[in-house]
């Protein structure tokens, strides 16, 4: 299916890809549970390899984004474009979320490597609508697999707009810049596990988002920078009042307007 600029959320869902009552307890059986409707349905050809990959995934940064909700993906080359798979659960799951709480809402989406900026289409329109509490309480509570099929429809998607703002998690971009700044000083038996880990992530990261960082990592030897009392850390100036404000307790990417590098919150000392 082409992308456009903007569409709706059934158009790659069908009534048949939505799990109302999952049986599972766990993530990983959650994840195959899934897959396997999938599989079942010949929109994948093998899950295991699959499930593999989102499972390498979640070991790096899961991927429940709190408030009852997880968005796990791999970018695999199935054949087709993109492939989306919803369950429910009634009584919730564990899934290492970055609010500690129960998963019950779990979309899974599997897309084809060769389409660019496809992710972010899907994220950005889901993430506006799961960020409000009423929508997530309408899908919680839905009384049937047709309400909930009924309800995810409502769900428009827009690709990204913004240059200042990318639709992607800030801890797997700076994750990445931590796996290669240790490759530079790991010896030859981990350097095989860190360049997996590294492809793993660029494989979920856009062309233009990997450029800008490649190019800022091969000029200053790093390319995302912590935003600290107002002040980038890369260049110690400060960033406007509201892009501060936004990127406090924000997982998202934001440009420094003075020095380019991506920006993302400081990481609050644990207490011991």
């Amino acid at each position: 299916m082409e992308v456009s600029k903007a569409s709706y959320f059934s158009d790659f869902l069908s009534p048949t890809q939505v799990v109302y009552d999952l049986k599972s307890s766990t993530k990983i059986q959650a994840l195959e549970e899934l897959l396997t409707v999938l599989e079942k349905k010949k929109l994948i050809k093998n899950k295991e390899p699959i499930l593999t990959r989102i499972i390498d995934r979640e070991r790096l940064d899961s991927t429940a984004i709190g408030h009852g909700v997880a968005l796990p993906h791999a970018r695999v080359n199935t054949g087709g474009d993109i492939t989306v798979v919803v369950g429910r659960s009634k009584k919730g799951i564990e899934f290492d979320a970055i609010d500690n709480k129960k998963v019950y809402i779990i979309i899974l989406v599997v897309w084809n490597p060769s389409i660019p900026g496809l992710f972010n289409h899907l994220f950005a329109g889901l993430a506006q609508f799961l960020s409000k509490e009423g929508f997530r309480n309408r899908l919680f509570n839905s009384a049937s697999r047709a309400d909930l099929y009924k309800i995810l429809s409502e769900i428009v998607l827009q690709l990204p707009q913004l240059e200042d703002k990318i639709i992607n998690r800030a801890s797997l971009l700076h994750k990445l810049q931590k796996i290669e700044q240790q490759r530079k000083k790991a010896r030859k038996e981990k350097l095989k596990e860190l360049k997996r880990q590294a492809i793993l992530i660029r494989e979920e990261l856009d062309a233009s988002l990997l450029d800008r960082y490649d190019r800022l990592m091969e000029r200053y030897g790093f390319a995302v920078a912590e935003v600290e009392d107002g002040a980038c850390q890369g260049c110690y100036i400060n960033v406007a009042t509201g892009m501060s404000s936004a990127i406090e307790g924000s997982n998202d990417i934001y440009v420094c307007e003075n020095c380019g590098k991506y920006l993302i919150a400081k990481k609050k000392k644990e207490s011991a």
